[in-house]
């Protein structure tokens, strides 16, 4: 047995994280994480939903129909530090001179598309004018423009963008006016969170950045409230120190920092399933918030969002009479096969093959843990070639067939079939989801009781120049939800527009007309 230092114990006391959670990270550093088994992708007919016209307009009336009785609230992870956005920006103030160097002989020489797109499309980017004014005389030629342009943006002594969190950072221009990411959330969930004149939202922080969310809120909120005729509640929680997870070293030992003390590292997204947890709403949307659009489209994005919460609401409709009666125990044969029906062709439920041989009792016992569960809408964009996770049916060892959410990292790539399948996957995940939360009695699950803490990533890392094994706990939309009754939905195109690099800030969708 594993023991750990009085030191080693008040670290994780200060944390709250108990000594068993470290052991049983220890071990399953040791024995590694399986791969999922792919089944085969979900598609259009098999697994995923597609609405026509119609469908959609009565769906957004049951929405909005039922909406005033619920209490809604939208949900955005928003820690996301925006040094990634900057990667290659940094590379460039690494690496070129103007003094020294053109930037023709620089580009030629790197044939860095980030740099040459950024030179083309400068003058898009919504804080073009303001990094302008700052830099204007200090230039003499184009190539030492782009880089005070560059240095200007970044430097720790300038504008600091690569430190601001990404929900923070001038996105769109309206006029004279750069909004966030923060504020074009804010505008967004007045289409579809608002009830009686007031919607509700909550943002993932990172703790240093708690006074910059709180004043920029302070900054925005009357004139956002004046255009969309809403109060805004916003509320805000930091990832909890709880979640963070164990480092050890290549041979699974404990890794420690120079002082002695043991290294955690920070959870992932799903550690947000904590954060989540904790929210008390009848629905909630999720979405991360560096998904945007501009005002132009952002009523095709509320619409779809209505979409996928009115068909939420009609599922729960049907799913709660079903739980209320079976809690009567007055259920016939004739009666769970009804259930069981309902659970497979809406819901998505998949039963073991010998289900029918079942006692009565036991039947009921599985009919009742199936449809007493969370339930998650989640839209799916086609796939056009972006990283990330799809929709899949997968196969667990128990034989257990699934709908999920899957990382490419969650394949086993080196096995031809499986790559084949998630390769021809027709949909890709822009993480988009509706949750019903609560039960037929509005009681709110324990959402910790739905996750497969065998679907976490194990990452090697470094650290004081020494490698080590980090551990990611599963995904907020993948693991952490695996166990939730899942629905997939075809969305459009224009529900997903994320920005991973500054250079995203250039396409048409983020450019106000």
């Amino acid at each position: 047995m594993r023991t750990f230092s009085s030191k080693d114990q008040q670290q994780l006391v200060d944390k709250g994280i108990k000594e068993g959670k470290v052991l049983d990270q220890i071990e399953t550093f040791k024995e590694g994480i399986p791969f999922v088994h792919l089944e085969k992708a979900s598609i259009i007919s098999d697994g995923i939903l597609k609405f026509s016209p119609v469908e959609e307009m009565e769906l957004i009336s049951i929405f909005n129909t039922l909406k005033s009785k619920k209490f809604l609230l939208k949900f955005v992870p928003a820690s996301g530090a925006a040094s990634r956005m900057f990667k290659a920006l940094f590379s460039f103030l690494e690496s070129f001179d103007p003094i020294k160097d053109t930037l023709k002989r620089y580009l030629d020489k790197t044939a860095d598309k980030d740099i040459k797109a950024l030179v083309e499309g400068m003058k898009n980017f919504p804080f073009y004018d303001k990094i302008e004014k700052r830099i204007a005389g200090a230039t003499k030629t184009k190539d030492e423009e782009v880089y005070l342009f560059v240095q200007e943006m970044l430097a720790e002594d300038k504008l600091n963008y690569g430190f601001y969190p990404k929900g923070l950072l001038p996105f769109h221009k309206y006029g004279q006016h750069g909004a966030t990411p923060f504020e074009e959330h804010l505008k967004e969930g007045s289409l579809y969170a608002k009830v009686d004149g007031a919607a509700h939202l909550h943002f993932t922080i990172s703790e240093q950045h708690d006074t910059m969310f709180k004043e920029e809120f302070k900054a925005v909120k009357e004139m956002v409230s004046k255009a969309t005729g809403t109060e805004f509640h916003v509320s805000y929680s930091y990832q909890k120190p709880a979640t963070d997870t164990i480092a050890v070293t290549m041979e699974n030992e404990l890794f420690r920092n120079s002082d002695g003390s043991l290294l955690f590292r920070p959870g992932g997204h799903g550690a947000l399933i904590e954060n989540l947890n904790e929210q008390d709403a009848d629905i909630i949307f999720i979405k991360n918030i560096d998904n945007v659009v501009v005002d132009d489209v952002v009523d095709q994005v509320a619409k779809s969002k209505m979409v996928l919460s009115g068909l939420l609401l009609k599922l729960q409709e049907k799913t709660f009479a079903y739980a209320a009666f079976l809690d009567k125990d007055e259920a016939t044969l004739e009666k769970v096969k009804e259930i069981k029906s309902f659970l497979e062709d809406h819901l998505n439920v998949r039963f073991v093959s010998n289900f029918d041989s079942f006692t009565i009792a036991q039947q009921l016992e599985i009919v009742k843990d199936k449809i007493n569960r969370p339930i998650r809408i989640c839209g799916m964009v086609k796939n056009e070639g972006e990283p990330g996770g799809g929709p899949f049916w997968i196969k667990d060892k128990s034989d257990h067939i699934s709908l999920q959410i899957i990382e490419s990292a969650q394949v086993d790539m080196s096995n031809d079939s499986q790559v084949a399948i998630f390769k021809n996957s027709t949909h890709f995940n822009p993480v988009d989801l509706v949750c019903g939360v609560k039960n037929y009695k509005g009681e709110k699950f324990n959402l910790l009781n739905f996750v497969d803490h065998k679907q976490g990533f194990i990452t090697e890392k470094t650290k004081d120049g020494k490698n080590l094994k980090a551990l990611e706990l599963p995904g907020l939309w993948n693991g952490a939800m695996a166990f939730w009754n899942t629905i997939f939905v075809e969305v459009p195109l224009v529900t997903f527009n994320p920005v991973k690099t500054v250079n995203d800030l250039l396409k048409p969708t983020h450019q106000v007309k």
